[in-house]
């Protein structure tokens, strides 16, 4: 585990996997505390080093209506606080190149979406900030592909990168976890992610809305922690059915616990 430019990730020396956890949106004040203080008590106990997610604004919805957040300012605000109250590192996504100097003064890493990973503009953006940067596989790119994208970071004279597996398109309905792409983006030397939930989701649904397989959480994170991830992604809450985003693949997060130990149990064997 080689995030080393984080300074305030707890047991960075201690031979784990990090997680990246929290909500998938900024949804108000009380519910991205909650879910922080109850993750941070069991990554404590576990010692896995944590840093706590959510979007300040979701820009990629399939339908108009759909939630986009609480306002850009507010959010960002409720993960500055998150960071300062908890001494975790927080990240959140960035959409334009305008955001990522703003988000950076709130937050210690910068996300670029997956659908956004080849957006020149955006990757030289939060490189300047000097910020980590973490880059999602888009679901329609090779993991050879991915070093181009970090190339793009990296010449703004940032070389704190991590890549992030989140699934491979598979027709127009559903994603799959291509487990070679975990080996083949580690040789760029960067640590990579496997983002769990993101990789059941179920898009284009007729609805309009993201569905997803929540019950294939666990065979997906063992299947990663066996290939060697250095860290993993999920985004979980306390009532995924009544989560505003992303809540038909969330995990629940009084499910996180049980999960993590069994994961330390398999990363201990390899």
């Amino acid at each position: 585990m080689t995030l080393t430019y984080l300074d305030n990730l707890k047991y960075k020396e201690n031979k784990s996997f990090f997680l990246i956890a929290g909500p998938c949106v900024v949804e108000n004040e009380e519910i991205c505390f909650s879910i922080a203080e109850k993750i941070v008590k069991i990554t404590d106990s576990l010692k896995i080093p944590y840093i706590f997610k959510a979007s300040y604004r979701k820009a990629n919805r399939s339908k108009a209506s759909s939630f986009t957040g609480i306002g850009d300012e507010k959010a960002l605000m409720i993960l500055k606080e998150i960071r300062k109250v908890f001494n975790i590192p927080v990240i959140t996504d960035i959409h334009n190149p305008f955001e990522a100097e703003i988000a950076s003064q709130f937050v210690d890493i910068l996300q670029i979406p997956a659908f956004l990973c080849r957006q020149t503009d955006l990757l030289e953006a939060a490189g300047r900030t000097g910020k980590p940067v973490n880059i999602k596989k888009g679901q329609f790119l090779s993991a050879e592909m991915m070093k181009f994208a970090a190339e793009k970071v990296k010449e703004t004279d940032n070389d704190k990168i991590l890549l992030t597996e989140r699934g491979t398109s598979f027709g127009y309905h559903d994603l799959i976890v291509d487990f070679r792409n975990i080996p083949i983006m580690k040789k760029t030397g960067y640590p990579i992610v496997l983002d769990i939930t993101h990789s059941l989701q179920l898009p284009n649904q007729p609805i309009g809305v993201t569905g997803g397989q929540p019950e294939m959480i666990e065979i997906i994170a063992k299947a990663g922690i066996a290939t060697g991830v250095d860290g993993i992604f999920i985004e979980t809450h306390p009532d995924p059915k009544n989560a505003l985003s992303d809540g038909a693949n969330m995990l629940q997060l009084d499910k996180l616990e049980g999960l993590l130990q069994k994961l330390q149990k398999i990363f201990e064997v390899i």
